[in-house]
Protein backbone atom coordinates (compact mmCIF):
# COMPACT_ATOMS: atom_id res chain seq x y z
CA UNK A 1 0.00 0.00 0.00
CA UNK A 2 1.22 3.45 -0.87
CA UNK A 3 0.54 6.65 1.03
CA UNK A 4 -0.48 9.46 -1.31
CA UNK A 5 -0.52 13.23 -0.96
CA UNK A 6 -3.70 14.32 0.84
CA UNK A 7 -3.98 11.11 2.87
CA UNK A 8 -3.64 11.02 6.62
CA UNK A 9 -0.13 9.79 7.40
CA UNK A 10 -0.22 6.34 9.00
CA UNK A 11 0.59 6.60 12.68
CA UNK A 12 3.49 4.69 14.15
CA UNK A 13 5.73 4.42 17.17
CA UNK A 14 9.40 3.61 16.57
CA UNK A 15 12.44 3.64 18.81
CA UNK A 16 15.00 6.33 18.11
CA UNK A 17 18.76 5.96 18.34
CA UNK A 18 18.56 6.53 22.11
CA UNK A 19 15.94 3.80 22.59
CA UNK A 20 13.20 6.37 23.20
CA UNK A 21 9.82 5.84 21.54
CA UNK A 22 8.71 8.40 18.97
CA UNK A 23 5.02 8.45 17.97
CA UNK A 24 4.05 10.36 14.86
CA UNK A 25 0.59 11.39 16.11
CA UNK A 26 2.18 12.94 19.22
CA UNK A 27 3.87 15.45 16.91
CA UNK A 28 0.60 16.93 15.62
CA UNK A 29 0.70 20.68 15.61
CA UNK A 30 3.92 20.94 13.62
CA UNK A 31 5.14 19.73 10.24
CA UNK A 32 7.24 16.58 10.12
CA UNK A 33 9.68 15.37 7.47
CA UNK A 34 10.03 11.60 7.27
CA UNK A 35 13.21 10.71 5.39
CA UNK A 36 13.27 6.97 4.73
CA UNK A 37 16.72 5.70 3.78
CA UNK A 38 18.15 2.28 2.87
CA UNK A 39 21.13 1.93 5.20
CA UNK A 40 23.21 3.86 7.69
CA UNK A 41 26.81 4.55 6.67
CA UNK A 42 26.10 4.04 2.96
CA UNK A 43 27.35 6.82 0.70
CA UNK A 44 24.13 8.36 -0.65
CA UNK A 45 22.31 7.96 2.67
CA UNK A 46 25.13 9.83 4.38
CA UNK A 47 24.93 12.65 1.83
CA UNK A 48 21.13 12.84 2.19
CA UNK A 49 21.02 12.95 5.96
CA UNK A 50 23.95 15.36 6.15
CA UNK A 51 22.10 17.61 3.69
CA UNK A 52 19.10 17.67 6.02
CA UNK A 53 21.48 18.31 8.93
CA UNK A 54 23.09 21.21 7.11
CA UNK A 55 19.69 22.69 6.19
CA UNK A 56 18.20 22.30 9.65
CA UNK A 57 17.89 26.07 10.07
CA UNK A 58 15.57 26.16 7.05
CA UNK A 59 13.54 23.28 8.50
CA UNK A 60 13.34 25.02 11.88
CA UNK A 61 11.96 28.19 10.24
CA UNK A 62 8.97 26.10 9.22
CA UNK A 63 8.87 24.67 12.78
CA UNK A 64 9.41 21.24 11.17
CA UNK A 65 11.01 18.21 12.74
CA UNK A 66 12.94 15.79 10.58
CA UNK A 67 13.31 12.08 11.26
CA UNK A 68 15.46 9.62 9.38
CA UNK A 69 13.93 6.13 9.21
CA UNK A 70 15.67 2.90 8.24
CA UNK A 71 15.54 -0.79 9.11
CA UNK A 72 18.89 -0.52 10.88
CA UNK A 73 19.03 -1.29 14.61
CA UNK A 74 18.99 1.62 17.03
CA UNK A 75 22.57 0.65 17.95
CA UNK A 76 23.68 1.26 14.36
CA UNK A 77 21.62 4.45 14.13
CA UNK A 78 23.24 5.82 17.29
CA UNK A 79 26.72 5.18 15.86
CA UNK A 80 25.69 6.77 12.54
CA UNK A 81 24.16 9.82 14.25
CA UNK A 82 27.28 10.33 16.35
CA UNK A 83 29.69 9.76 13.46
CA UNK A 84 27.91 12.27 11.19
CA UNK A 85 26.96 14.79 13.88
CA UNK A 86 23.28 14.49 13.02
CA UNK A 87 21.15 16.70 15.24
CA UNK A 88 17.80 15.03 14.60
CA UNK A 89 16.43 11.64 15.55
CA UNK A 90 16.94 8.47 13.55
CA UNK A 91 14.19 5.89 13.93
CA UNK A 92 14.63 2.13 13.74
CA UNK A 93 12.00 0.26 11.73
CA UNK A 94 13.84 -2.99 12.33
CA UNK A 95 10.62 -5.02 12.08
CA UNK A 96 9.80 -3.33 8.75
CA UNK A 97 6.25 -2.39 9.74
CA UNK A 98 6.42 1.31 8.85
CA UNK A 99 8.12 0.85 5.47
CA UNK A 100 5.24 -1.49 4.62
CA UNK A 101 2.63 1.02 5.89
CA UNK A 102 4.13 3.76 3.72
CA UNK A 103 4.69 1.53 0.69
CA UNK A 104 8.44 2.09 0.53
CA UNK A 105 9.78 -1.46 0.73
CA UNK A 106 12.64 -2.25 -1.62
CA UNK A 107 12.29 -6.01 -2.13
CA UNK A 108 15.89 -6.49 -3.29
CA UNK A 109 18.67 -3.93 -3.36
CA UNK A 110 21.86 -5.68 -4.44
CA UNK A 111 20.95 -8.71 -2.36
CA UNK A 112 19.57 -6.83 0.67
CA UNK A 113 15.98 -7.98 1.06
CA UNK A 114 13.09 -5.78 2.18
CA UNK A 115 14.95 -2.65 3.20
CA UNK A 116 13.62 0.86 2.76
CA UNK A 117 13.53 2.69 -0.53
CA UNK A 118 14.80 6.24 -0.38
CA UNK A 119 11.65 8.31 0.20
CA UNK A 120 10.60 11.59 1.74
CA UNK A 121 7.18 12.51 3.11
CA UNK A 122 6.20 15.90 4.47
CA UNK A 123 3.36 15.65 6.97
CA UNK A 124 1.52 18.84 7.92
CA UNK A 125 0.48 19.93 11.41
CA UNK A 126 -2.86 18.14 11.04
CA UNK A 127 -1.23 14.84 10.09
CA UNK A 128 -1.88 14.94 6.32
CA UNK A 129 0.75 14.08 3.74
CA UNK A 130 1.59 17.23 1.74
CA UNK A 131 4.59 15.89 -0.18
CA UNK A 132 5.63 12.41 -1.25
CA UNK A 133 8.71 11.37 -3.18
CA UNK A 134 9.65 7.71 -3.51
CA UNK A 135 12.80 7.00 -5.48
CA UNK A 136 13.13 3.72 -7.33
CA UNK A 137 16.90 4.10 -7.67
CA UNK A 138 18.59 4.42 -4.27
CA UNK A 139 21.59 6.11 -5.89
CA UNK A 140 19.45 9.23 -6.39
CA UNK A 141 18.83 11.88 -3.76
CA UNK A 142 15.45 13.44 -3.07
CA UNK A 143 14.49 16.83 -4.48
CA UNK A 144 15.35 18.93 -1.43
CA UNK A 145 14.03 22.12 -3.04
CA UNK A 146 10.54 20.61 -3.26
CA UNK A 147 10.65 19.57 0.39
CA UNK A 148 11.65 23.09 1.45
CA UNK A 149 9.04 24.68 -0.85
CA UNK A 150 6.26 22.58 0.69
CA UNK A 151 7.46 23.47 4.18
CA UNK A 152 7.63 27.16 3.27
CA UNK A 153 4.05 27.02 1.97
CA UNK A 154 2.92 25.33 5.18
CA UNK A 155 4.57 28.06 7.23
CA UNK A 156 2.56 30.84 5.57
Amino acid sequence: MSVDVGAVAPDFTLMNQDRQPVTLSALRGQPVVLAFFPAAFSSVCTVELCTFRDQLAQLKRANAQVFGISVDTFFTLKAFQTHEGLTFSLLSDFNKDVIRQYGVVNPDMIGLKDISKRAVFVVDAQGKVRHREVLEDARNEPDYAKVYAVLDALGR
